[in-house]
């Protein structure tokens, strides 16, 4: 097992792996590395680079800017502008794979582009658009906003969206792999969730602190937020998901607080970065955590589980990445 570090010098927004398992690191410069082959690209020249994603078809990734531009950059072709909306801001981007589909935010319009039919339709909203997730088969696209989630049908371009009410303002989201449940992250330190085939709504509360990280893992029957000491992991394993159920907060650590998290998303392997610069993996059958980074350092920004479970990626705000290989 080995651990490589790399330093770019600027804050990590996201660490991605694609369908390869090649690592991709997108910066708040502008710019996309990746790290395997030390290949590095301007993507949002002179601008800040706000959110990434892997390309629907897994290779290379799609970015948004402050400067209003869509870009989708690969290793062998570099970068390509996908849309520009000047005066914008592009922090929210969504894909779904089977489906071909680009979904992206501009305040309160939703852009949704379909790679396959070569169409677009946008959806506008009352309030401004915090996140975004396509349903499994990419049909619907669910999007957060002021007091709850709107819901659309992806491919059609008049239509008036399905509301999953709850007050408040809602700040991420997202959906269970199997298309079951919503879950946002709610401004006041909690979670809220709705079982999809009756719009019943879950409360999760108990938070200390703003969640800023959230993700369905094992198959779905797992959600893991930050939000606390530790990783804490939320069951959906019966028919009724976590309502009634108490939510476990896995190895705190009293001094510090988990500022993200990645799980696996066929096993328990879950990964948590913290405020203070740690990593650490645990496999919650077997309850063993192993500490990837034990040394302390500028808060964890950024972090991904290869699909074979075998790489670890991980990123913080002073612009250190970190690769860390797994025994198969």
């Amino acid at each position: 097992m080995t651990l490589t570090t790399k330093s770019y010098d600027e804050f990590v927004v996201a660490a991605l792996f694609d369908t390869v398992d090649e690592a991709i690191v997108a910066l708040g410069d502008g710019r996309v590395v990746f790290p395997d082959s030390d290949k590095s690209f301007e993507a949002h020249p002179n601008a800040g680079l706000l959110t990434a994603v892997v390309h629907p078809t897994g290779v290379g990734v799609i970015t948004g800017g402050d400067d209003g531009r869509v870009v989708w950059t690969t290793k062998e072709s570099g970068s390509v502008e996908l849309a520009v909306h000047k005066g914008a801001w592009i922090d929210r981007i969504a894909v779904a794979g089977d489906a071909q589909v680009i979904a992206y935010v501009a305040a309160k319009k939703v852009f949704v582009r379909d790679l396959l039919k070569k169409t677009e339709h946008i959806f506008t909203h009352d309030h401004s658009v915090s996140d975004l997730a396509f349903s499994p088969d990419g049909r619907k696209l669910y999007c957060s906003t002021y007091n709850g989630v709107n819901v659309w049908f992806t491919r059609v371009a008049q239509q008036k969206p399905t509301k999953l009410k709850w007050t408040g303002s809602h700040t991420r989201l997202a959906m269970s792999p199997k298309g079951d449940y919503v879950v946002t992250a709610m401004q006041e330190n909690a979670l809220h969730g709705w079982r999809l085939k009756d719009s019943k709504d879950m409360r999760m509360g108990g938070y200390p602190a703003k969640i800023k990280s959230l993700q369905f893992f094992a198959q779905g029957k797992l959600l893991a937020t930050s939000g606390a000491n530790g990783a804490v992991v939320w069951p959906f394993l019966g028919p009724n998901g976590p309502m009634g159920q108490e939510a476990s907060e896995i190895n705190p650590e009293p001094s510090t607080m988990v500022s993200v998290v990645a799980g696996s998303s066929e096993d328990t392997l879950l990964a948590a970065g913290t405020e203070d610069g740690r990593v650490w993996l645990g496999e919650l059958q077997s309850t063993g955590i192993e500490w990837i980074k034990r040394e302390k350092g500028s808060p964890i920004t950024a972090l991904a589980l290869s699909e074979t479970g075998t790489r670890i990626l991980f990123g913080d705000e002073d612009g250190f990445v970190y690769i860390y290989e797994v025994e198969a």
